[in-house]
């Protein structure tokens, strides 16, 4: 029987150069709600002689992401989750914004949770966003609602993204949402090994990708040259990342977030506590 790996997200950049890693070993199946780009995909590995298994489907639709589980089951047993589908402040507001890449993170783990064996693992794409809000503003005990109460879930935490004036508000909804994936990604961790599985996050900096370039005038673009490593990623590095993340090499590795965002964020610290205490 094949193993099989799922990756949301697939037609992106990050999504494609981590499909050609895993799909050295693996039957994947790339999801995206892009039709068009989700082609190009699939044209783009069968030239390196990987065959994807492509599914359009929308992460923010429970039933169409138990379908792709479906399809995954129907190939062989299913090892890995990588899910990198998310949106960034550039494509929408803080409602789609909030939607796609918390909730639809929701939709993808728990379809995981109910269909993987022991021994799978699910790696969620959150963002160095998540390590930039101060912890007074991420209203954490909020964030159990998205499993139970999805409706309520959205209402308090856009509610929280009004602390900024309106044309800010995609932005801090974006953070939070990537906060949210960060802190499910270690919240389930007990319950995932419950059933012997694995969860595990990666939060990217500036990487060239198309969806990364859209912020390259603001957010993530903007902090490349306060980088301890002053460039943009490229989503190669990342897919390693993501891939070594995703296999048994990494079978103690659970309940964390790596933070891959070239120093950003350490740089960030040590410039705020050099400012606050200088020498």
């Amino acid at each position: 029987m094949s193993s099989v790996s799922v990756i949301t997200g697939g037609a992106g950049g990050m999504g494609v150069a981590t499909a050609k890693i895993v799909g050295r070993e693996h039957t994947v199946v790339l999801c995206d709600n892009r039709r068009d780009r989700l082609d190009l995909a699939d044209a783009t590995l069968r030239d390196l002689g990987i065959t994807p298994i492509i599914v359009h489907a929308d992460v923010t639709d429970r039933a169409a992401v138990s379908e792709v589980f479906d399809v995954a089951a129907q190939l062989g047993a299913l090892v890995s989750v990588i899910h990198t589908a998310g949106v960034s402040p550039s494509m929408g507001d803080a409602e789609y914004v909030m939607r796609t890449n918390a909730l639809g993170t929701v939709n993808v783990n728990e379809a995981f949770f109910g269909a993987a064996p022991e021994g799978a693992a699910v790696v969620n794409v959150a963002s160095m966003a998540a390590h930039m809000l101060p912890d007074e503003l991420i209203p954490v005990a909020r964030f159990p609602l998205a499993q139970h109460s999805p409706d309520e879930f959205m209402s308090e935490l856009l509610a929280a993204c009004n602390i900024v004036p309106e044309e800010a508000r995609s932005g801090i909804s974006y953070a939070l949402s990537k906060a949210y994936v960060k802190w499910y990604s270690s919240a389930q961790a007990e319950r995932f090994n419950g059933r012997g599985l694995r969860i595990v996050s990666v939060s990217p900096g500036s990487i060239d990708t198309e969806m990364g370039r859209l912020e390259e005038q603001a957010g993530a673009g903007a902090m490349v040259a306060d980088a301890a490593v002053p460039r943009w990623g490229r989503a190669e590095e990342m897919a390693e990342l993501l891939a070594f993340c995703a296999s048994a090499r990494a079978s103690y590795l659970t309940g964390t977030d790596i933070l891959n965002d070239g120093g950003v964020i350490a740089s960030m610290r040590e410039r705020a506590r050099s400012a606050a205490h200088p020498v």
